[in-house]
C-alpha cells in the first residue's frame, strides 16, 4: 500500500554537478519533497546543522570535504544522529560502500541512478508513494 506524507519532505541534496542536481531536483519536486541544495561537503554539513533535514542525498565525490567524511561529521551532531543518509558515487561501489556504511551511510546506490532504486529510498525513509516520472534512470555527469 502506498502512502503518501500530507506535509513537504526536507530533502538535503548534496551534488557538485549542475546538471545532476537540477534532474534530482525535478524527481524530488514530484514526489513532494522540498530539495535544500549543496555543492559541497561543508556546506551540506552545515545546511544539515541548520535545517535537519528528512533524508540527505549525498554524492561520494565532492569538493571541499567528500561525502564520507561529510557524513561522519553528521552523524557525530547529535541532532542529525538519525537524519537518514543515502551516498551515490559513479565510482566502483566494491572500494567505497563499506566505507560509506561504515561511518553512518543508511544506503548507497551507483551512478547512473536507476529511477526505481531512487523511488525505493524515498519510499522507505520517506514513505512516499510512487509518482510516475518520465524517466528510467538518471545519467551521471562524470566519466568512469
Amino acid at each position: 500500500m502506498n502512502t503518501k506524507i500530507e506535509e513537504t519532505s526536507n530533502v538535503l541534496l548534496v551534488e557538485d554537478s549542475d546538471e545532476l542536481r537540477q534532474l534530482l531536483r525535478y524527481f524530488l519536486s514530484r514526489h513532494n519533497c522540498k530539495i535544500l541544495e549543496a555543492e559541497d561537503g561543508q556546506t551540506g554539513f552545515e545546511m544539515a546543522q541548520q535545517y535537519c533535514p528528512d533524508l540527505i542525498l549525498m554524492d561520494l565525490r565532492l569538493p571541499v570535504l567528500n561525502g564520507i567524511a561529510a557524513t561522519w561529521l553528521i552523524r557525530n551532531d547529535p541532532k542529525l544522529r538519525d537524519v537518514p543518509i543515502v551516498i551515490f558515487t559513479a565510482l566502483d561501489p566494491a572500494l567505497f560502500r563499506e566505507a560509506a556504511l561504515s561511518v553512518g551511510a543508511n544506503d548507497f546506490i551507483s551512478k547512473p541512478i536507476i529511477i526505481d532504486d531512487l523511488r525505493e529510498i524515498l519510499h522507505r525513509y520517506l514513505q512516499t508513494s510512487t509518482v510516475p516520472v518520465m524517466m528510467t534512470h538518471i545519467p551521471s555527469p562524470e566519466p568512469i
